[in-house]
């Protein structure tokens, strides 16, 4: 997933906001990696806010808790909004989407592949997807969203074969198909556990 949202955007020298970076494990390696100017964490958690402030004392990475809904920037503040695994938590992803294509004009987005047959049935029957509201989108429903907001997807990727939260089990059988089914462009769209997709706005 990380590599893929390398790919999905020239984040070198960006200022990038990471929504929903929770304990900033992921806006850590974003700054190793990707070597934006600046990232930005936003969490509605305190707790996540105050593990994450702890992970790094870089000047260029800093953290605040806030919601996705309201963010207290201007228009085109950031480069690159980054949401990765937040929006099927949300009670109103859409609007996360808006505030995000607002504060700045590229998105890149990692969410649960909601074509993906394994995803689907543990949303039904795995007792962690059940207590905790699991679900996932078709990715032409993230896009259709997108294009309502104005905004135009410029790149796809299908990756993994592992769901978010996989009993041991299922993982350890699904990582080992994980390889051909990212290299088969008849499958990878309908078998691909993430769905990771950058989208900019005029």
């Amino acid at each position: 997933m990380t590599d893929a949202s390398l790919m999905s955007a020239d984040w070198r020298g960006r200022r990038v906001i990471d929504l929903g970076c929770g304990d900033g494990t992921y806006t850590v390696e974003l700054l190793q990696s990707g070597e934006p100017a600046s990232i930005h964490g936003i969490d509605p958690s305190p707790a996540a806010v105050a593990a994450a402030g702890a992970r790094s004392d870089d000047p260029r990475m800093t953290f605040a808790v806030g919601s996705a809904y309201a963010l207290p920037h201007a228009d085109g503040a950031f480069d690159i909004a980054y949401l990765r695994g937040v929006l099927h938590h949300m009670e109103r992803p859409a609007e996360a989407l808006s505030e995000a294509l607002r504060v700045a004009s590229r998105i890149v987005v990692v969410e649960p592949n909601g074509y993906n047959p394994g995803l689907k049935l543990l949303e039904r029957v795995s007792r962690y997807h059940r207590e905790h509201g699991e679900k996932s989108y078709p990715p032409r429903q993230l896009d259709r969203w997108v294009e309502q907001l104005g905004g135009t997807v410029t790149a796809r990727r299908y990756v993994g074969f592992v769901p978010f939260f996989s009993p041991d089990r299922y993982a350890r059988v699904a990582k080992r198909m994980e390889p051909a089914l990212e290299r088969s462009r008849g499958l990878r769209q309908a078998m691909c556990a993430q769905y990771v997709f950058a989208a900019s706005r005029p």
